[in-house]
């Protein structure tokens, strides 16, 4: 059966997502993400640290400091620094959104995210969900790289 050219596009954008995560200075989990709209990237992001931090996302005890960033919050606030708009947008990200970021996709104007990974909690994908927004899961292999 052939694929569907927006299928086609889904796995190419994750594939994309999921090398733009290899820019994390993260050590536990790596997370890549990229804002579609009108087949154009219109924003990336991956998890790390806030502008003008040390690039160290965790502590000795390999635990995440607080104030990490995750990848959907960096693509959404550099939209936010731009002359562009995530209104109506696809957000490909590596890893389903937690919840804290799933707050930021409804409130930027995301119809759809599709995710390559499911995060251990579920309630992201759920408050997605019951805004209406569109979550499609697309198992990406690193194989597929």
């Amino acid at each position: 059966m052939e694929e569907t050219k927006q299928a086609q596009f889904d796995k190419r954008y994750m594939q994309m997502a999921q090398i733009w995560a290899q820019n994390s200075y993260c050590n536990r989990r790596k997370v890549g993400a990229l804002i579609v709209r009108d087949n154009m990237i219109i924003s990336d992001g991956y998890n790390g640290t806030p502008s003008g931090f040390s690039n160290q996302c965790e502590d000795e005890n390999n635990k995440s400091f607080p104030y990490v960033l995750h990848a959907e919050a960096n693509a959404i606030t550099k939209i936010a620094r731009s002359n562009n708009s995530s209104q109506d947008a696809t957000l490909y990200v590596t890893s389903s959104p937690c919840i804290e970021c799933a707050k930021l996709i409804i409130q930027s104007g995301i119809k759809r995210v599709v995710y390559g990974e499911p995060y251990r909690l579920s309630e992201g994908v759920d408050l997605l969900k019951q805004a209406s927004i569109t979550v499609d899961y697309i198992e990406i292999h690193t194989s597929d790289l």
